[in-house]
């Protein structure tokens, strides 16, 4: 394969370019369909992705939750206060500093997200059920290389 001028094999740079264009629409396409089969809650992807973030490791104040998303505290700040009017997080104070507040996500928060994660889960199932079986192959060979992915871009 031809390297480009930036020094990459011309296929690495198409697969980024449609990894890219794919993304997102993917990810719509199955919170669409999740909330309409299971009949949930359209929340945001940016609460759904608070949630994940508190079910997987909180109680946490806003500035850890906001670094762990890589995205502003104000941002979380926003998201949290409406997540709370909604009864999805909670605001607790830390028993060892006064100051400190930690978030975590209500019963019926985690109630939710384990029903859209399930829900999901049978929704990519099924559509990969119509898939070639070679299809499904490389759908399941890609899993430990977009793990990586993800590792890089987090770092």
């Amino acid at each position: 394969m031809a390297q480009n001028h930036f020094g990459w094999q011309d296929g690495l740079v198409d697969t980024a370019a449609d990894l890219g264009r794919l993304l997102g629409p993917l990810r719509r396409a199955l919170l669409r369909s999740t909330r309409a089969t299971e009949d949930l809650p359209d929340l945001p992807e940016a609460q759904i992705e608070v949630l994940r973030v508190l079910a997987a490791e909180g109680p946490l104040g806003t500035s850890a939750v906001a670094e762990r998303l890589r995205i502003s505290p104000s941002t979380v700040s926003n998201l949290v206060r409406s997540m709370m009017a909604a009864g999805l997080v909670q605001r607790r104070r830390s028993e060892s500093d006064l100051r400190a507040v930690g978030l975590s996500a209500t019963a019926e928060a985690l109630d939710l997200l384990e029903r859209y994660d399930r829900a999901s889960r049978e929704i990519l199932r099924t559509a990969m059920d119509r898939l070639s079986a070679a299809d499904r192959a490389r759908l399941a060979d890609a899993v430990p290389a977009l793990e990586n992915l993800v590792s890089n871009l987090s770092r």
